[in-house]
C-alpha cells in the first residue's frame, strides 16, 4: 500500500483498480450485438470501503463513441462505472434505454462486492449519456424489469440533456430532427413526485444546442411544481456543449459530497 507522510503522521493514499469490459446481460444471450456492446468498465477504490458510485454513460447522440472514465473522476474517492450500450441505427429505439437501465441494475446488484455501497449509487451521463440517465432515474419500468426500484438511485446528474424525444429517435422515425417531440419517450412527461435528488447542468444558453438550456429548465420547473425540492439547475456561463462537461464533473462531485 502506498503511503504518504503528513505533518509526521502516516496517511494511506486510495488505491484504484480498474475492471474492463465486464458484461452486465447473462451468460444466455444469444444476440451478437448485445454480447459485443452490453459491456463496462469499473474504476473503483481498493483499498476503501462504502464509497459512492458513479455510473457514467457516454454521450454521442446515440449513435457513437465509447464508454469511458471521466478523467475528472478519476482518482476522487468514488467508483465510476463507464458503460456501453446499443447504438442506433443497428440498434432502435428503446434498446439503448434498456441496457442501460440494465446497467444499472448491475451495478445495484454487484457494486458490494467489490467495497462499494448500494445505497450511494448516482447515474450521470454528457450529452446522449445525460438522456439516458434521466430515462432509467424517471421512467421507473426500465429498472423495474431488474426487480430494483429507480428510487433507489442516490441522484440523477445529466450533464446537456435533451428533455424532449432524443433526436436520434426522431431520425429513427423520418421526422425533421429540427421539430421537436413530447411523447413518452421524452424526460418531459416523465415528471412525478418523488424523483431521485437531481443535478441538472448545462452549458451556456448561448453557445449550448438550440434550446438545451430551455429545456432542462423547463423540467426543472415541472418536477418542483410536482412536489419535488431536491433538483437545482447549473448553467456555466463560458462553455458550449462540448466544454461544459469538465466543470460540470467538478460540481458532479462537490454535489455528491453534500447529497444526503
Amino acid at each position: 500500500m502506498f503511503a504518504v507522510t503528513v505533518a509526521g503522521q502516516t496517511a494511506d493514499v486510495v488505491r484504484y483498480s480498474t475492471k474492463k469490459d465486464v458484461l452486465y446481460i447473462g451468460n444466455n444471450e444469444t444476440d451478437a450485438y448485445r454480447k459485443e456492446r452490453c459491456n463496462l468498465d469499473l474504476y473503483y477504490p481498493v483499498n476503501k470501503t462504502k464509497f459512492p458510485t458513479v455510473v457514467w454513460f457516454h454521450g454521442g447522440g446515440l449513435e457513437s463513441f465509447q464508454k469511458e472514465i471521466p478523467l475528472q473522476l478519476q482518482n476522487r474517492g468514488i467508483a465510476v462505472v463507464g458503460v456501453n450500450y446499443r447504438l442506433s441505427p443497428r440498434a432502435k429505439n428503446p434498446a439503448y434505454t434498456e441496457d442501460a437501465a440494465e446497467a444499472v441494475a448491475w451495478v445495484f446488484k454487484h457494486i458490494d462486492q467489490f467495497g462499494g455501497d448500494p445505497s450511494q449509487i448516482y447515474v450521470a451521463g454528457h450529452s446522449a449519456g445525460a438522456y439516458l440517465a434521466l430515462m432509467v432515474g424517471m421512467d421507473k419500468s426500465y429498472l423495474n424489469k431488474h426487480g430494483i426500484d429507480a428510487d433507489r438511485i442516490k441522484g440523477l446528474i445529466p450533464i446537456s440533456a435533451q428533455t424532449a424525444t432524443h433526436y436520434t429517435i426522431r431520425k429513427e422515425r423520418g421526422l425533421d430532427m429540427k421539430v421537436p417531440v413530447i411523447d413518452r419517450y421524452a424526460p418531459l412527461t416523465l415528471v412525478r413526485a418523488n424523483i431521485p435528488p437531481m443535478l441538472l447542468i448545462t452549458g451556456d444558453r448561448a453557445l449550448e444546442l438550440t434550446s438545451r438550456y430551455e429545456e432542462n429548465l423547463y423540467l426543472l420547473s415541472l418536477l418542483k411544481d410536482a412536489g419535488n425540492q431536491k433538483v437545482r439547475i447549473y448553467e456555466l456561463p463560458g462553455f458550449d456543449h462540448g466544454s461544459v462537461m469538465s466543470p460540470a464533473c467538478s460540481l458532479l462531485l462537490e454535489w455528491i459530497k453534500h447529497t444526503k
